[in-house]
C-alpha cells in the first residue's frame, strides 16, 4: 500500500513538473515580444548609463605655468625705515592712519587695533575705510601691499 501512495505521488510531482515546464514555454512563445523588447531596453539602458559616465567623466588636466616674480631688492635693514613723504602727500593720508596701516602689517585685528590705540573698533573701521579708498584697495591684504609698493610701510 505504501508502495502504491509513494508511486502516485511521484507521477503527480512529475506531471506537475511537466506542466509548469509547458506553461512556462507556452508563456515565453505567446510574450517573446515583450521579453525581447525588455532585454533589448535593458541593454541600451546599461550601454547609455556607461557611456554616460565615460563621456562625461571629470579628466584632471594640469597646467604648468611659469610666472615670473619679481626679487625685492635687498633692503639696508641698519637704518630705520623713513616713511615716502612725497607718497603720504599724493595720497592724501593722515598720520593716523598710517599708524593703522602699519599695525594692520604687523598682523593686527580691528579689535587689537583698537586697544592699541585706545580707540573704539568703529573708529579704526572708519580709518580703515578711508585709507582703502586712498589707496584704491579692498581687502587688508591688498592695503599692505599697495603701502609696501608705495614706500609708506616697511
Amino acid at each position: 500500500m505504501k508502495k502504491t501512495i509513494a508511486l502516485y505521488g511521484l507521477l503527480g510531482g512529475a506531471l506537475i513538473l511537466v506542466l509548469n515546464v509547458v506553461e512556462y514555454r507556452y508563456l515565453i512563445v505567446q510574450h517573446s515580444v515583450e521579453i525581447y523588447g525588455a532585454l533589448v531596453a535593458l541593454v541600451f539602458t546599461v550601454a547609455g548609463i556607461w557611456l554616460g559616465l565615460r563621456l562625461t567623466s571629470a579628466r584632471e588636466r594640469v597646467v604648468v605655468r611659469e610666472v615670473e616674480v619679481p626679487v625685492p631688492v635687498a633692503v639696508d635693514r641698519t637704518s630705520p625705515f623713513v616713511p615716502s613723504q612725497a607718497s603720504l602727500d599724493r595720497l592724501g593720508i593722515t598720520p593716523r592712519e598710517l599708524e593703522i596701516l602699519q599695525l594692520m602689517a604687523m598682523g593686527m585685528s580691528t579689535r587689537e587695533i583698537a586697544d592699541k590705540l585706545f580707540v573704539s573698533e568703529n573708529t579704526v573701521k572708519t580709518h580703515s575705510g578711508r585709507l582703502f579708498e586712498k589707496l584704491d584697495a579692498r581687502r587688508r591684504t591688498q592695503a599692505v601691499l599697495l603701502g609696501q609698493q608705495a614706500g609708506i610701510i616697511p
